[in-house]
């Protein structure tokens, strides 16, 4: 069992929002991610979403898209990302997203050795745009969010974390999110929500026993990235 992770696949859920206009390596992009997605993912690999599945603003035109992806190989784990606008009652959700599909919110998933948790996250203290006024309370609901998520994992299994936002701010100092997953032991996490010129300061790699990715689609190339494997 291998864990892959790619993140902002924008599709389009019946909205007239091409991605192209964001540069013309976005073109047709879903088809380029199905094509890297069936030449390295099997049927008995994860594939972590950390969300802004669809541009849909109801379930149904986002289930629509989402069927596309559950044609391809693989167990898909996803959470909620800012854009993700048709995502609203997580048991109604649970109750409509196809078979290949688990929804995480607020809880963890046990897979094999692998224990997944996560949250949307949010901008973090020291970002240029946050303000304590505006952010800040959501900033703390979301650290709280995501420790009943990682409260919720096993001990005994390996932990991978999913976050929407960054778990930095621009100077990638750590934050309460980062803290979270230093003190329950998280091995991985991925995060998205960043593109283009946004992509290319931001930390990939190991702070205080937690290997971090990046997982935006545009940033790895549309290519489903390895994160782990089982032993």
């Amino acid at each position: 069992m291998r864990v892959f992770a790619i993140g902002d696949l924008h599709m389009p859920g019946g909205m007239d929002k091409p991605m192209g206009v964001f540069g013309a390596h976005w073109d047709d992009h879903i088809t380029q991610i199905s094509k890297a997605w069936l030449e390295s993912i099997t049927s008995e690999d994860i594939v972590l979403i950390p969300g802004d599945l669809s541009w849909a603003m109801h379930l149904d035109d986002a289930i629509k898209d989402l069927q596309i992806i559950h044609e391809l190989p693989g167990t898909k784990l996803i959470l909620r990302g800012n854009h993700d606008y048709w995502w609203t009652s997580i048991s109604k959700l649970r109750s409509k997203i196809p078979s290949s599909f688990i929804a995480l919110q607020n809880d963890s998933v046990k897979i094999g050795e692998f224990c997944f948790t996560g949250t949307r996250g949010w901008l973090c203290p020291g970002s240029a745009s946050y303000t304590e006024s505006t952010d800040g309370k959501i900033y703390r609901r979301e650290l709280m969010r995501l420790e009943l998520s990682l409260g919720k994992a096993s001990d005994e299994l390996r932990k991978i974390c999913m976050l929407h936002f960054p778990p930095f701010s621009e100077s990638n100092k750590t934050t309460g999110f980062t803290n979270l997953m230093e003190q329950y032991g998280v091995e991985q996490a991925v995060y998205a929500h960043l593109h283009g010129k946004s992509c290319v300061n931001t930390f990939n790699g190991m702070l205080n026993g937690v290997n971090y990715t990046l997982c935006s689609c545009d940033c790895i190339g549309f290519v489903p990235k390895l994160i782990c494997e089982s032993n």
